[in-house]
């Protein structure tokens, strides 16, 4: 059997997040995991579907793996075109279809590989609410179809359908995906509907821990998930000063530095080479390599890319990309006045979300839920409550009034004062 994973993508609800695959937890690439624990499960014979945008960095992965890769040219394709990239290394044998963008516990794919004598396998995960996705539709454990957002009130079951598809015959696969037509990228769900009239494709029924990441906080959730097999370590070689303070899980990598008086609450997870300053405090976070925590920042539930400096700040609730650089009292604001949801996050608590390659300047504060895009430059003193697209330099007018000071200061006040606190 071949396992095609799909890596392609470049989700537009994602931004500005660039490539989820190559987002590291604890130190590992998500694609990575993902292979990781398909390898823990007895499958092998990787097929990585990438897209030209991250095409190198799969080729580099995949050596690891001794997996195939192949370039999925028309992303307008969705689902269909990845999976007829992967067509000519497949050789009529099964396969498993794999969505690299969700997590799914280590019993879902024991669960589908340990299946009958039914054309094809969907592994049906039951929600409690009402989930705008694909529902499928139930004739005992026969798939019959998969109605895609049926509405509030028109679910078919409480079943959804997750990207885990088994197909014994893939010849057949194939042959019903180059002969469907579509106007949008959904044909992939078209032919499979097609197949359940003419196949017996079984749900699997599977009630084990599933982390999508489609929108930007996602992340926070996958990186929460992610600490509960963490596990705690400190190596060797990192340098913590005897003040400081480190409770809970914590996983410190090599030559990692925290100076005097610095905390680490656990969970959390501290990549190599990054610094932990005086007075700094990193709690329920993941840092990337080479960051630098300067002096009195705090940084709280947040998930940081490679290459990050921070000195004086506050970084709460965020997911932020690579080589980003705060100045001092710069501040992310993570809770809204009145304390209700972010935007469409399902979160009362949400900082910003940056891309790469960013920088702030001191004392400016960027509101709840705004996203930055990459290779922006923010100067100083600025509230940031909307969007900036990629690529931008933002500055602001602060307007001085200056005059002749009339006011007299009066020492025997201060004098008075002194006194008071003797």
């Amino acid at each position: 059997m071949k396992t095609i994973i799909l890596a392609a993508g470049r989700s537009r609800r994602l931004k500005p997040v660039a490539d989820k695959n190559f987002l590291r937890f604890a130190g590992k690439y998500l694609l990575e995991h993902q292979l990781e624990m398909m390898q823990q499960t007895g499958l092998e014979d990787f097929i990585l579907v990438a897209g030209k945008h991250n095409l190198e960095q799969t080729q580099k992965l995949a050596e690891k793996f001794q997996a195939k890769v192949v370039e999925q040219k028309d992303l307008d394709q969705g689902m269909a075109g990845a999976i007829l990239a992967a067509e000519p290394e497949v050789n009529g044998e099964p396969v498993l279809i794999v969505n690299g963008g969700d997590v799914l516990g280590q019993s879902a794919y024991e669960k589908i590989t340990q299946t009958g004598d039914a054309d094809a396998y969907i592994l049906a995960y039951k929600v409690d609410s009402y989930f705008p996705g694909g529902y499928l539709e139930l004739d005992g454990n026969r798939i019959t179809n998969i109605i895609e957002k049926p509405g509030e009130g028109n679910e078919p079951s409480d079943c959804i359908n997750l990207v885990l598809h088994l197909h014994k015959d893939s010849n057949k696969l194939f042959e019903t995906l180059k002969a469907t037509n579509s106007e949008s990228d959904d044909i992939y769900e078209v032919a499979l509907a097609k197949l359940m009239k003419e196949q017996n494709i079984e749900a699997v029924h599977y009630d084990g821990p599933w982390r999508p990441i489609k929108f930007p906080w996602h992340i926070l959730d996958l990186m929460e998930f992610s600490f509960t097999m963490m596990g705690s370590r400190i190596d060797e070689s990192a340098e913590i000063a005897d003040s400081a303070i480190i409770k809970g899980d914590v996983v410190i990598e090599a030559g990692v530095k925290v100076f005097d008086n610095a905390v680490i609450q656990g969970p959390a997870y501290i990549g190599k080479n990054s610094v932990v300053a005086t007075n700094a405090l990193v709690r329920n976070s993941m840092l990337g390599e080479n960051c630098v925590v300067g002096f009195g920042t705090e940084i709280a539930r947040a998930f940081i890319g490679d290459d990050c400096w921070f000195h004086s700040n506050y970084i709460g609730d965020t997911v932020m990309g690579n080589n980003n650089s705060f100045g001092a009292g710069a501040v992310c604001a993570n809770l809204r006045l009145d304390e209700k949801e972010i935007k469409e996050s399902g979160r009362n608590k949400l900082g910003p979300i940056f891309g790469d390659n960013i920088r702030v300047g001191v004392n400016t504060s960027i509101m709840p839920g705004i996203k930055i895009g990459s290779n922006t430059m923010i100067t100083s003193g600025l509230v940031i409550a909307e969007d900036i697209e990629e690529g931008k330099f933002v500055s602001g007018k602060t307007e001085l009034t200056i005059k002749e000071n009339t006011a007299k200061l009066d020492q025997s006040s201060r004098e008075e004062m002194k006194d008071k606190l003797k």
